[in-house]
């Protein structure tokens, strides 16, 4: 009886760890650097924001990263469910269920190399998560080197607002992965002394520190798959403060891509688009 229970235990624990086939996203950046380590196949449950690539969007949903539908995700019969850590205990609950739920942090560059390299682990991926953060390492290095000996210049990320108003706004601040693109690519964030990662912003705020260059992702579109605000309308709600710099200088953008909300595969390239929005196109 003793051998056959040690022998159960065994083969649990093996199948525990066996590369897993049936693998549920609970966020869009974990489901692009599932993809980018070529287990697109596997994926059978995504989130409702999950867009990237393409192939994600037609995959089962299963709710939102901070409201998951537990009913769903075991319908789906996942034997590995990667969670970003957060406030709603989502990983501890899964456990509780009989689900194998792992958990990483994205909120730095290096917790997203770091959550590149465990998912290469739990997945049987190892090689390609070494490969891919190699790239990505390669990638924001070649930003950083094209960004050296330029003039800093003072930088706000918006990362949303209230819709059609410069009220509600909510910035990139210290310990985001954003606030190291903007040191990375040879700027200041505005936001740096802030004792929060994505704090509130007041309009008398900007008006005091007068940056040059303001970054405005609207009105949270981004966040529920609606369409964004026509730029001109971006524009239109800035240029009512005529002396603000970022106005006066052309250096209010609209950023249009999710790529600087989402850490993993596509830092590089969010890195790249940073530097353009505050530099210009061409490194001096």
């Amino acid at each position: 009886m003793r051998k056959l229970a040690t022998l159960a235990v065994l083969f649990t624990q093996a199948a525990f760890c066996a590369a897993p086939q049936r693998i549920v996203s609970t966020a869009p950046s974990i489901t692009e650097v599932l993809y980018a380590l070529g287990l697109g196949p596997r994926v059978v449950g995504v989130t409702q924001y999950c867009r990237y690539p393409a192939d994600a969007i037609s995959k089962p949903k299963i709710g939102t990263f901070l409201e998951p539908d537990f009913e769903r995700i075991l319908a789906l019969k996942p034997d590995l469910v990667i969670v970003i850590s957060n406030p709603v205990q989502v990983t501890e609950r899964l456990r509780k269920l009989g689900v194998r739920a792992e958990e990483v942090k994205q909120d730095s560059i290096a917790d997203t190399f770091a959550s590149i390299r465990s998912i290469g682990n739990w997945t049987g991926t190892a090689p390609q998560a070494l490969k891919l953060e190699q790239n990505i390492r390669a990638s924001l290095e070649q930003v950083r080197a094209q960004s050296r000996g330029r003039a800093p210049k003072q930088v706000i990320f918006l990362v949303g607002r209230a819709p059609g108003t410069l009220q509600g706004m909510v910035g990139a601040g210290p310990g985001t992965f954003v606030d190291e693109l903007i040191t990375l690519v040879g700027a200041v964030n505005m936001l740096r002394g802030s004792p929060i990662a994505y704090p509130r912003v007041s309009l008398e705020q900007i008006l005091s520190a007068n940056p040059d260059v303001i970054l405005d992702m609207g009105d949270f579109a981004h966040a529920e798959s609606k369409p964004l605000e026509p730029a001109e309308r971006v524009y239109a709600l800035w240029a009512k403060y005529p002396r603000l710099k970022s106005v006066a200088q052309h250096g209010v953008v609209q950023v249009a891509s999710e790529i600087y909300i989402r850490p993993g595969p596509r830092l590089g390239e969010a890195a790249l688009g940073l530097q353009r929005m505050v530099y210009g196109s061409k490194p001096r």
